[in-house]
């Protein structure tokens, strides 16, 4: 059951505000309802990490770290660089960019010897993104790390992410170009670790509705020496970052790999987004920016706007999706039964997304109410690229059973370097299913 703490009371008295009295029952219920508040993570033995330590690599690259750092409380700021410091995988940098005005983190880092940390005192504080641009003007690795100056991460963490690395060239012939772990959070005391985040693979649709790749990220060096970060987009400068990445990775986006392993604990204070989405309003802004960019730079013309949920967005093609969007090879809704979802979309095993969640509910990590790439969609809700059209009616007229037939038109199409958008609210044009109907001859 979701814990009931001051924290709690503030959000749901701004979500209330924001979304009005309907809204905010339907969230409270699910959130009560939601009983994996607070789990018990896995730390490897020191046995174990020992092990790792002692593995010979076939590809050691380095990792260089950055940390962005301004005015961090102490005992946080040592937490972090602690974290790096225990570290199985022992081939990386840290560079921390101190944009403080006061020298106390400075006097922090005359405890640690490690040769392999970077301290730099900026003369002044240019922002977040022209800050840690600094960190990355020095960084000499293979490969860039993004770390919150208050966040810490698993000592495991740099480990698993060169394994996953090694485990991408063995399967796809090359190196990822961006990484990403799963993530939950955590309090002060780092006493309590709750909301683990278990992400999804690289889904472009989902990503345009909400930065869920987040931490642990690990790019090319090249890849983010060449893109850098922007400050107009301060607040949201990872996503704006991320965002750009994918769009020079379009045609490769095999290259994005996620790597299922919680790594990174996002330290939850008064001050941090994660504990008071209010507290950074002009971040939310700043994505919504960044996402406008994005769409500009592919040459789509959409609306951008914000949910219900801060940090979550819509895209909205103007006129007809597929002549905006040429990757996708047809789009569909939910459809819902005495007030519960009952079929939209198909994971790869066939079962339906999000079966039997209420309508008004938002599900885990808000993503029931979010547009993602799906494996496939219900026949009785879809509308087909025309380009796709004459597959479709070949395969419905071929398969007995409509799941199996959806399946097989995604798995195809799939193939053909398309998608499939499930949008949870999608209404085709002329109110009907579109030229996707069933097809099969009776």
């Amino acid at each position: 059951m979701a814990v009931l703490t001051v924290s709690n009371l503030k959000k749901a008295y701004y979500y209330f505000k924001k979304n009005g009295l309907k809204a905010a029952w339907y969230a409270a219920a699910e959130r009560i309802g939601n009983h994996d508040t607070e789990y018990t993570g896995r730390t490897p033995s020191q046995e174990e990490l020992d092990r790792m330590r002692g593995r010979i690599w076939k590809h050691p690259f380095k990792i260089s770290i950055l940390v962005p750092a301004y005015e961090t409380n102490p005992v946080f700021f040592r937490q972090m660089v602690d974290s790096v410091i225990a570290q199985a995988y022992q081939n990386w940098e840290l560079i921390i960019a101190d944009a403080s005005p006061s020298d106390k983190l400075k006097c922090e880092m005359e405890y640690c010897k490690d040769s392999r940390i970077r301290y730099l005192k900026l003369k002044e504080n240019r922002g977040i993104s022209c800050n840690t641009n600094e960190a990355l003007a020095e960084a000499t690795g293979d490969y860039v790390g993004l770390l919150d100056h208050d966040d810490v991460l698993e000592p495991h963490a740099l480990y698993v992410m060169m394994n996953a690395l090694e485990r991408a060239e063995t399967a796809i012939g090359k190196f990822p170009a961006m990484l990403y772990s799963d993530e939950d959070k955590c309090d002060n005391e780092m006493k309590h670790f709750y909301e683990p985040h278990h992400k999804e693979k690289f889904n472009l649709d989902l990503f345009l509705s909400n930065n869920y790749i987040c931490h642990f990220t690990m790019m090319e060096m090249s890849l983010m020496k060449r893109l850098g970060f922007r400050r107009e987009y301060d607040g949201a400068q990872d996503y704006d970052i991320f965002l750009r990445a994918v769009d020079a990775l379009w045609e490769e986006t095999d290259r994005i790999v996620h790597v299922p392993e919680i790594l990174y604990h996002w330290r939850c204070h008064a001050g941090s987004t994660a504990e008071n989405p209010q507290s950074k309003m002009y971040a939310y802004e700043a994505g919504r920016r960044a996402l406008e960019d994005f769409c500009s730079n592919r040459g789509w013309s959409a609306n951008v706007s914000h949910t219900n949920h801060l940090g979550f967005y819509r895209v909205e093609y103007e006129g007809d999706i597929f002549k905006q969007r040429k990757d996708l090879a047809a789009v569909a809704g939910r459809i819902l039964k005495r007030g519960r979802i009952a079929g939209g979309a198909y994971r790869e095993d066939g079962s339906i997304l999000y079966e039997g969640l209420p309508q008004y509910y938002s599900g885990y990590m808000n993503r029931a109410v979010l547009t993602q790439d799906v494996a496939a969609a219900d026949f009785r809700c879809i509308s087909v690229n025309p380009q796709f059209d004459s597959l479709w009616k070949d395969i419905s007229h071929r398969e007995t059973d409509p799941v199996r037939a959806a399946l097989l038109f995604g798995k195809v199409v799939a193939g053909k370097g398309c998608r499939i958008l499930w949008d949870p609210f999608w209404q085709p044009e002329n109110g009907k299913s579109g030229n996707g109907r069933w097809h099969r001859r009776q």
